[in-house]
């Protein structure tokens, strides 16, 4: 019978051992959702509207440190004028541009 009665208590033991884990299972997974997963998907959707009011005329920053002025869009690639002689224009993808800076309206 002694052995009946540790099995019992060594499973009455384990129950409370469990449910403090999944306590902090539940904790560092929201943790992980809301310093991690949520500005990541906030930064990303940011990126999408700065991509989707990019228009022609629109003067941009792109990831390798150039300025430059768009000339033309297509679906997936932008041509961009770098310089100031107007002969320099190079195409590249939209996901290349780190900043856009829209024309001042006078």
């Amino acid at each position: 019978m002694s052995i009946l009665a540790n099995a019992a208590n060594g499973a009455a033991a384990a129950a409370p051992a469990f449910g403090g884990m999944l306590i902090w299972l539940v904790i560092i997974f929201a943790f992980m959702y809301f310093f991690m997963i949520r500005p990541q998907s906030k930064e990303r959707k940011k990126k999408e509207a700065m991509m989707s009011s990019l228009e022609v005329g629109d003067t941009v920053l792109t990831t390798s440190g150039f300025y430059g002025t768009v000339i033309d869009i297509t679906d997936d690639t932008i041509i961009v004028e770098f310089g100031s002689n107007k002969n320099c224009r190079i195409p590249m993808q939209k996901g290349a541009v780190a900043v856009v800076e829209k024309p001042e309206e006078e």
